[in-house]
Formats: C-alpha cells, sequence, structure tokens
C-alpha cells in the first residue's frame, strides 16, 4: 500500500492508454473511471471512440471494467451495456474495496491490474492504496465548474512529478 497522489504516468486522454503500454507492464485488466475519464458527466452514451478504444484493448487480451462511485447505476449500467463492457458500481473510491472486488471478478492480480482516472483524490490514491498501476489523464471536456478548476489545479504539481517519473511527458 503506498498513500501517494502522484500517478504512475500521466496521459493526455484515455486513448493514449494503448494495448502495447498495457502489455509492457503485463496488465491484463484495466479500470476506468467514467466521468470526466472516458466522457463528460453531462453525456449519457459513450463519445464515438471509446468502443473501438476498448476493442482494441479487449484484442490484446486485456479486460476493461468501470470502476464508479456513482450512487445510482442507471447511466453507468447503459454506458457499460453500450459498450460491451462490466462495472463495479459504488466504488467508494479511495478506498481499495471496489478495486479488489473488480480484481476478483476478473480473477487477476495486483501486479496486472490499472487504475485510469482524472482526479488524484479518488482514481489515483485508490490505485495507489491498491497496489495497482495509477494511470491519469486530463479531464474529458475540461474542467467546467469552479470547484472543478480549483481542484484540476491543486492537481498541477502531482502531474509535473508524474511527468518528471515517466521521463515521458504527457502521452
Amino acid at each position: 500500500m503506498r498513500v501517494s497522489l502522484r500517478p504512475d504516468r500521466l496521459l493526455a486522454a484515455y486513448d493514449n492508454v494503448t494495448p502495447e503500454l498495457l502489455q509492457k507492464k503485463g496488465i491484463r485488466l484495466l479500470l476506468c473511471d467514467l466521468d470526466y475519464t472516458l466522457a463528460p458527466k453531462s453525456v449519457k452514451t459513450p463519445p464515438e471512440g471509446v468502443k473501438p478504444w476498448i476493442d482494441r484493448l479487449k484484442a490484446a487480451g486485456i479486460t476493461v471494467m468501470i470502476l464508479s462511485n456513482n450512487r445510482s447505476g442507471k447511466r453507468v449500467n447503459e454506458f457499460c451495456r453500450q459498450l460491451g463492457i462490466d462495472y463495479v458500481g459504488h466504488a467508494q473510491k479511495p478506498l481499495p474495496k471496489g478495486l479488489r472486488r473488480a480484481m476478483d471478478k476478473a480473477g487477476v492480480t495486483v501486479g496486472e491490474t490499472a487504475m485510469l482516472g482524472d482526479k488524484l483524490l479518488t482514481d489515483v490514491l485508490a490505485a495507489n492504496l491498491s497496489g495497482v498501476t495509477a494511470l491519469m489523464v486530463e479531464p474529458a471536456g475540461g474542467a467546467v465548474t469552479p470547484w472543478q478548476k480549483v481542484l484540476h489545479a491543486m492537481q498541477a504539481p502531482f502531474k509535473a512529478m508524474a511527468r518528471e517519473k515517466d521521463g515521458e511527458g504527457i502521452a
């Protein structure tokens, strides 16, 4: 368990996570946050590029699953149904419980799992507390509300550390 807000890798968007990147790290399960990671919260159905991206990952033997803190499963369920993937709801990120449930469901280990999200205090912290690879993206649709703008500005130093850590900057 690592109590850290520093992601292992910072990427511009979800589709910069390639099968090759994950395979190089031995990742077989990619857990994805939904809101602002794969789509803005206001978007009810998967945006155009999400399904082909997931299909490429699946073809490479990587399971993709949504890990969501959403209280209502309606949007998440419909989103995942359209993508042909499973999800774990009420994940309670940053607690490791939801990640453990997802790993058990997929039959993988901590070392074979990565968490992809846009927020340090939920997604990245949950990944680090669980011991899985922490991948962070810029928020899909950008920070809209004043609170989101403050939150994302506060994340800047940790994003800078991620760039230094992986030596590759934003992919």
